[in-house]
C-alpha cells in the first residue's frame, strides 16, 4: 500500500512540473492552438490546472 501511495504522489509531482513547464514555454513562445494563440493566454492553462486539482479533491474517496 505504501508503494502505491508513493507512486501516486510522484505522479502528481511530475504532472505539476509538466504543467508549470508548459506554462513557462507558452510565455516564451505561444503554442498556436485554438484559444492559446497569445502569451497572455497562459492563465487558461492555470485555470485548467486549478480545475483539475479541485476535481481530484472532490472525487477522491
Amino acid at each position: 500500500m505504501a508503494g502505491l501511495r508513493k507512486a501516486r504522489f510522484m505522479a502528481t509531482k511530475i504532472l505539476l512540473v509538466l504543467v508549470l513547464v508548459a506554462m513557462g514555454l507558452h510565455l516564451i513562445k505561444p503554442f498556436g492552438l485554438p484559444g492559446l494563440r497569445r502569451r497572455a493566454d497562459v492563465w487558461k492553462i492555470a485555470l485548467v490546472l486549478i480545475f483539475s486539482m479541485m476535481m481530484t479533491l472532490v472525487l477522491r474517496p
